[in-house]
């Protein structure tokens, strides 16, 4: 790029987001009464966007809130790509730092789904594995078998808090519970058939998932969840995972050889 170009529009976006431009041709433009309207526009752009990406939040913050707190992560966080679906990568650190959100200490986690949701929604098309498809092996060489989520695979694990209780009412329009119980819970979310679904996961889930994302065999990632959860019946999590569709191939020991579903 033109070393010119690049001052003008360095300092076009300097001057768009509230600092001094840092380049005489685009001070210039940013003194023009009209860009005060532009800038506007272009927060608005940006809130907006985050309003349809944070639906959830959205809910439990009401707009005026929301909006406000938008305006402010907005002008301090410009976009790094031109699909406003991806904006808010750090929308939700930004949340739990927000002093007027500060007695919502679950917002932020709320927020996180929200943008797995999204994350679930736009991952590459993968089919799914299927216990059958591991049924021939032997234990040992499941064991030595390391299963990779599937790419639209997405879960968490909130110490302490029902995120997922909160964000599934809010999601699916259906009532709290009148005893919310403050505790931790896990959430995996996938996209099978074209839609994104959800579903609670356990502790030892989660690290089950975490230890097959990090490329450990079976045997490891079984030990390391139960570890985590030792009363976890491990015949009922794989059975559930594997409904759900939620890993995409299989690369099986010693040779690590790879095999994924029929049809991928």
């Amino acid at each position: 790029m033109n070393t010119s170009l690049a001052a003008f529009q360095e300092g076009f976006v300097r001057a768009l987001y509230g600092a001094p431009a840092n380049d005489p041709r685009a001070a210039a433009v940013a003194s023009q009464p009209g860009f005060a309207v532009y800038r506007n526009t272009v927060i608005k752009g940006c809130v907006d966007a985050l309003q349809a990406n944070f639906p959830t939040v959205l809910q439990l913050v009401g707009a005026d809130f929301f909006r406000a707190a938008a305006a402010i992560y907005a002008q301090n966080t410009p976009p790094d790509d031109a699909r406003l679906l991806f904006y808010g990568a750090t929308f939700a650190a930004f949340l739990e730092a927000f002093e007027p959100a500060r007695e919502l200490t679950y917002l932020s986690g709320v927020a996180r789904l929200d943008r797995l949701w999204i994350e679930a929604h736009v991952a590459r098309d993968e089919t799914a594995l299927a216990s059958a498809d591991v049924a021939c092996l032997s234990p040992e060489a499941f064991m030595r078998t390391v299963l990779r989520p599937h790419a639209s695979a997405r879960w968490v694990w909130f110490d302490a808090q029902p995120v997922y209780t909160i964000w599934r009412a809010h999601r699916e329009a259906v009532a709290l519970p009148d005893q919310l119980d403050w505790r931790g819970e896990g959430a995996l979310l996938l996209r099978t058939g074209g839609n994104v679904t959800w579903r609670a996961l356990g502790k030892g889930g989660c690290a089950l998932l975490d230890a097959c994302a990090a490329g450990a065999p079976m045997g490891e990632a079984l030990e390391r969840a139960l570890g985590i959860e030792p009363d976890l019946d491990l015949a009922s999590l794989m059975a559930a995972l594997f409904a759900d569709g939620a890993f995409g191939a299989a690369i099986t020991g010693p040779d690590k050889g790879h095999f994924e579903s029929n049809g991928d």
